[in-house]
């Protein structure tokens, strides 16, 4: 079975991307569970986007404890049991701390992050997805999400920078990117079936993934 050996894989990449709906393709496809962000859930994202500097920090800490309780109970799951497809990797939390808090709330961060860090289980594979920002921003716009109302382009062109930086340098885990521009895993069933089968052949650390390579 193509997951045997992926038994806990990770789905990242920018807002508007399309990490979720793909993870949730592959747990049907496998059988797997699903771990998924839960924006909705936090009470202080819709302010953050109309006021990041008052807000960022509060929104930061949520999604910080939010994530760090289920990568707990999931370092607590038998692994071998059952196979787990998540949208977030916990080690980019930071990520987003650095782009939108001032010195002092990073540092505070940075100290909170740190005590729960080691609480998370590496992936067996990570599937980075990228697209070019004006890409991400007609996808955030299309699906009008009530809290992303407020999401500006400027901050979405920055978070994809961000991520670009951040998984140049990733190395915890084997990683395919993959460049979803052309590419559409929910509707399309030959591009899904191209990218499971990127993944069996997969024998490096690192590889890259678009339409025609």
């Amino acid at each position: 079975m193509l997951f045997d050996k992926y038994r806990y894989v990770v789905v990242e990449g920018p807002i508007g991307v399309g990490k979720t709906s793909l993870v949730q393709r592959l747990a049907q496809h496998v059988g797997a569970t699903t771990l998924l962000e839960k924006p909705d859930a936090n009470p202080f994202l819709a302010k953050f986007y109309q006021d990041q500097p008052r807000y960022a920090l509060a929104t930061q800490l949520f999604f910080l404890f939010q994530r760090g309780n289920e990568v707990r109970d999931l370092a607590q799951m038998d692994m071998f049991r059952e196979s787990t497809i998540s949208d977030y990797l916990f080690e980019k939390d930071p990520l987003f701390a650095r782009l939108n808090l001032n010195d002092e709330e990073f540092v505070l961060y940075q100290q909170i992050f740190r005590s729960l860090q080691l609480q998370a289980p590496v992936p067996d594979l990570v599937i980075y997805l990228q697209a070019a920002p004006e890409t991400l921003v007609e996808r955030v716009r299309r699906r009008a999400q009530p809290y992303e109302n407020g999401i500006s382009e400027n901050y979405l062109f920055r978070l994809a920078q961000s991520y670009s930086d951040f998984f140049y340098h990733y190395d915890a885990a084997p990683l395919m990117m993959v460049n979803s521009e052309h590419l559409n895993f929910v509707d399309g069933d030959d591009d899904f079936k191209l990218l499971l089968k990127r993944i069996e052949e997969m024998r490096g650390p690192r590889e890259f993934f678009s339409r025609g390579n």
